[in-house]
């Protein structure tokens, strides 16, 4: 958990709406990075030890149930940010033997990176790919350490915390602030919120949303 302050950004279940018509590669970039700035990600060159908060997929791969071979050219060679879903039913925690990851009452799924034994069984539960494993010790491929965020150690899983440190503090996630407008970010069961005027006048739709996981990330293609 995190501290908050007086200004402390609150919901009764977060959510995020990615309209992919304002998504590209300049704008991907930002996004990636200033998720990586913020959270202390590592750069490592093997891509088998590869750590991955946000990060971008094709179409075929982030929505495979909705391929077909007549797909929109702009659709089909789009990189897609993906990232934790923050689901409804998170796999992951009930995978989690130590309860190092969890559920918090506001939908955010969050990491205590220190009751993390690496076993890897939320990695396995995860249907999205969303958790990164540190196969060795992330601190020497950290170029610019951001001191607000704890660095991580080896052996541990980690991913996107929708910026919960962030909305403590009273600010939106790092994401959507560069995002150029192309990510909203809010309360999903506030029927007066932006992000909820936002799902109801656009179609939007979800990574394999059958498996009933209930993701909180909605992309308006």
């Amino acid at each position: 958990q995190f501290l908050k302050n007086k200004d402390a950004l609150s919901a009764k279940r977060w959510g995020m709406v990615i309209d992919t018509r304002k998504i590209n590669e300049k704008i991907n970039e930002k996004i990636i990075h200033a998720c990586n700035k913020t959270h202390n990600v590592p750069k490592l060159e093997n891509k088998k030890h590869e750590i991955k908060w946000i990060w971008g997929e094709e179409y075929k791969h982030a929505f495979p149930s909705r391929e077909h071979e007549f797909l929109n050219k702009r659709v089909k060679e789009l990189e897609f940010p993906v990232l934790c879903n923050h689901c409804e039913n998170p796999p992951c925690v009930r995978a989690c033997p130590t309860k190092s990851t969890f559920k918090r009452d506001d939908g955010i799924v969050l990491m205590d990176f220190h009751r993390c034994i690496g076993c890897r069984f939320c990695m396995a539960a995860c249907p999205y790919g969303s958790r990164s494993f540190n196969f060795r010790d992330p601190r020497p491929f950290i170029k610019e350490q951001n001191n607000k965020f704890p660095t991580r150690m080896k052996g541990v899983v980690e991913k996107c915390n929708f910026c919960a440190e962030r909305l403590a503090a009273g600010k939106e996630p790092a994401c959507v602030i560069v995002s150029e407008g192309a990510i909203i970010f809010g309360d999903i069961e506030n029927e007066d919120s932006k992000i909820r005027k936002v799902l109801k006048s656009n179609y939007t739709i979800r990574r394999k949303p059958g498996l009933g996981t209930g993701p909180s990330v909605f992309y308006i293609v």
